[in-house]
Parts: C-alpha cells; sequence; structure tokens
C-alpha cells in the first residue's frame, strides 16, 4: 500500500511539472546593432505565457507596447535582480502599453499573456 501511494505522489509530481513547463516559454530579446528597439510578433494557446529577456541599464527608459487583433495580450514586467514587477506593470495591471525609467541594471523579464482565449499579438520595446 506504502509503495502504491508513493507511485501516484511521484506520477503527480512528474505530470505537474510537464504540465507546468508545456504552459511557459522564455526567449532572450535581441536588438540589431545599433537599434533601440525590438518587435516580435508570436502566438498563445490560453492558459501560455511568453517570456521575453532583456539587459538594460538604471535610468534608462523603456516603452514597452501591444497589440492584439482581439485586444486580449497583456505583459508584466519584473525587474530579475530585484523580483519585483515593475509599477503599472505588475500582475493586476494587464498592461498593454508602459514607459518609463528602468530602476537597476540588469535583466528585465517581459511576459506575455493573454486575458481570455488564444491569442496573436505584437511586442514592440524601445530602450532610450
Amino acid at each position: 500500500m506504502k509503495k502504491l501511494i508513493v507511485l501516484l505522489i511521484l506520477l503527480f509530481i512528474f505530470t505537474a511539472g510537464t504540465m507546468i513547463s508545456a504552459q511557459e516559454t522564455e526567449k532572450l530579446l535581441k536588438f540589431k546593432k545599433g537599434d533601440s528597439s525590438a518587435l516580435v510578433t508570436g502566438s498563445l494557446v490560453r492558459g501560455e505565457e511568453t517570456s521575453y529577456i532583456l539587459i538594460a541599464n538604471k535610468h534608462q527608459t523603456m516603452t514597452v507596447t501591444i497589440s492584439s487583433s482581439e485586444e486580449n495580450a497583456v505583459f508584466r514586467i519584473k525587474d530579475r535582480s530585484s523580483r519585483y514587477y515593475l509599477d503599472g506593470a505588475g500582475e493586476i495591471d494587464e498592461a498593454v502599453k508602459w514607459k518609463g525609467p528602468l530602476p537597476s541594471d540588469g535583466e528585465y523579464k517581459i511576459i506575455v499573456g493573454g486575458k481570455r482565449g488564444n491569442t496573436d499579438y505584437t511586442l514592440q520595446v524601445f530602450i532610450e
């Protein structure tokens, strides 16, 4: 009986881990040499998120916009050094546009998701 319980627990952990990893994708956001902006298009199935990682400096101004045909794509921005979301681009903000100075040097994570259903999106990021 104990072996069966342990087996079921292991099966659950393995299955849950597979489901979680299937819903998240992380990509490096690359700027062409000399460019201060990047444009990305993508598609998401309901429940999926794609994260874009970029490196920027403290006090640079970043502008992020997202558009989608059904107006259901949103994003969050996280300062990876502090692990906090930027004001106006947090978990409850459903941001479609954000502009502001960056609080620290390092990596930032832009997490794209949908408010409802599947979505195609265009994400544009400017760094000044």
